[in-house]
């Protein structure tokens, strides 16, 4: 993809909008068909804290709820949330990226916030494959042609799947962790032991009591997982609290324990993902233009930026974010994650 995004002043709109009624603050946004190159101001973590009223969508499976700030007619950047984390950790980044005109989107995952299985017969699965297919119905009940994808945790990992088997769909990618993408197959490989340590939360899940276990203290084990994976941010209760609120639907749990299960091959997929999954197992390469992260601090399992480099086969780049930044990058780092969405859409 070449930068052809130099926009003439004709070209340029500036429309007044008004951002208060989504996150309290009130914002012009530059209303255009492509967004110029440019850099985000400097942005303090957790100056915003909420998105306001969200929008809902049925899309596939679901009805999504989802977070909406910027023009509407700004190309759309969709950022996505991992475990056990939610939307607020793009409340700094989105209105950065709406005050530059793009139109930004963050939807809630299948089993958190307000997104509902439309039927109750509905498997509660958890497999990449099924949230990657999510992104996609949620595109198109959008009418949205193409995205630049952003995300982290399995967020990141929703994104690498979307760019490796829809690339059509994604006009630029930005992961934290880089390549995320892997297989029943791959997880039966043993690690080294520092790293199986690392994935003890897996191992639990694995049990009947890790699901009950979870199910019982799910607000203070998803906090456990903040303090690990971001051992350097001193986030505070109500910080915390905005977010755990998300872990209260009533699939979350079923959702979460599917997932793990299924990595460690004790559970199956559904039918309907097998032909994604058996292209994901071949690990495809991601040729759309991609910038990768990582924070200097991140406590939660990662692999190298090295081992994963050669899997981008278009322009790409990866920036090591430091500060003591830890795994929930774009809410510990907001002003490095919203540049690195400008950059990788004009890379």
């Amino acid at each position: 993809m070449t930068d052809s995004n130099a926009v003439t002043p004709s070209r340029r709109v500036l429309a007044g909008s008004i951002l208060a009624l989504a996150l309290g603050i009130a914002s012009a946004y530059a209303s255009a068909a492509e967004v110029p190159a440019g850099k985000i101001d400097a942005i303090t973590a957790g100056t915003h804290v909420s998105f306001g009223a969200l929008k809902h969508v049925k899309a596939g499976l679901l009805d999504v709820s989802y977070a909406e700030v910027g023009p509407a007619d700004g190309p759309v950047v969709i950022l996505l949330h991992g475990w056990p984390y939610d939307i607020h950790s793009y409340t700094d980044v989105a209105p950065a990226l709406a005050q530059k005109g793009y139109r930004v989107l963050i939807p809630y995952a299948r089993g958190y916030g307000d997104t509902r299985f439309l039927s109750a017969k509905t498997v509660r699965n958890g497999q990449p494959a099924a949230l990657a297919k999510d992104l996609i119905d949620f595109m198109d009940a959008l009418k949205i042609k193409q995205a630049v994808l952003g995300g982290y945790d399995w967020g990141a990992r929703t994104a690498d799947i979307v760019a490796a088997l829809w690339p059509e769909r994604v006009k630029a990618l930005v992961a934290v962790s880089g390549y995320l993408i892997g297989s029943q197959d791959a997880g039966k490989t043993p690690l080294p032991p520092a790293a199986e340590l690392q994935w003890w939360y897996q191992f639990y899940f694995a049990t009947e009591r890790g699901r009950l276990g979870y199910e019982k203290n799910t607000h203070d084990f998803a906090k456990l997982i903040w303090q690990l994976a971001s051992p350097k941010w001193n986030f505070d209760d109500a910080t915390y609290d905005r977010s755990a609120a998300a872990l209260q639907n009533p699939d979350h749990v079923a959702v979460s324990i599917f997932n793990y299960r299924w990595r460690l091959g004790l559970i199956k997929g559904e039918a309907q993902y097998d032909p994604l999954e058996k292209k994901l197992a071949a690990f495809p390469s991601i040729g759309v233009p991609t910038i990768t992260l990582e924070g200097d601090a991140n406590g939660a399992p990662h692999p190298p930026a090295e081992a994963y480099a050669k899997r981008f086969t278009g322009k790409y780049e990866y920036r090591l974010i430091s500060g003591g930044i830890g795994h929930n990058l774009p809410q510990e780092a907001p002003q490095a994650f919203a540049q690195a969405v400008i950059d990788a859409d004009h890379l």
